[in-house]
């Protein structure tokens, strides 16, 4: 009985700790249930679970209340007008939904990305920050495609029937090939606006590796050589 009790604790506990490695753990399981469930109303339940998850890693992570505030400042109105969007079908709500989504995703990115660069150490945490802020940066990228879609209904199109609108999942599909540098696959964009955002991306992605992986790896080389030493 004792071990069942101490169980939630520990959890809990690591969580604490590493909130990064539970937010990559919400994205990534979001992402594997995507596919599966791939409706509107099955991504504003999906987006509402990662919207309560951001803005509590975030809180963990600057340990600032005002931070917090602003994480829930964005996140509240988001999942009410996701869900109001739903329940009245207006579609402009579930458009406003998902540009406060894209504010929110860019927020938590640029939080943990202080988060690792705000000293010379390299924490277990961070590394898990690393991979976190990498699916927050695609997160609010595909939620700003989907806004420029609602907006512009032919900014992107596919191989396969060209002429509909993207759906969501094919949208972050282009947001992390586009992100990750392994290009753009079976979805392009068309409008000048689409494709500013799909450029935007990649300078973020480029950017990304290049001054925040980049700086994790060589101060863990450091870490790493100073240990062989002592």
């Amino acid at each position: 009985m004792v071990d069942i009790l101490r169980k939630p604790m520990r959890w809990s506990t690591a969580a604490a700790r590493h909130p990064s490695a539970l937010l990559l753990a919400v994205q990534l399981a979001s992402l594997l249930l995507y596919p599966l469930m791939d409706g509107s109303e099955s991504r504003v339940l999906f987006s509402a679970f990662t919207l309560v998850a951001v803005p509590l890693a975030v809180w963990v992570v600057s340990r600032s209340h005002a931070a917090n505030g602003f994480a829930w400042a964005l996140a509240v109105p988001a999942m009410l007008l996701a869900g109001a969007a739903i329940g009245f079908d207006l579609p402009l709500l579930g458009v406003a939904s998902a540009a406060l989504e894209s504010v929110l995703y860019f927020y938590a990115a640029g939080a943990l990305i202080v988060y690792m660069l705000e000293d010379h150490t390299v924490t277990v945490d961070e590394l898990f920050a690393a991979a976190a802020a990498f699916t927050l940066l695609a997160w609010g990228f595909a939620y700003a495609f989907l806004v420029c879609q609602a907006i512009l209904p032919a900014s992107f199109t596919g191989v396969v029937e060209p002429e509909r609108p993207r759906r969501w999942i094919e949208l972050l599909f282009l947001s992390f090939s586009t992100l990750s540098g392994t290009g753009n696959g079976d979805i392009m964009p068309l409008t000048p606006y689409a494709r500013v955002l799909v450029m935007l991306e990649q300078f973020a992605g480029v950017g990304y590796i290049a001054a925040v992986v980049s700086r994790l790896i060589a101060l863990s080389i450091v870490r790493q050589r100073g240990r062989s030493r002592d």
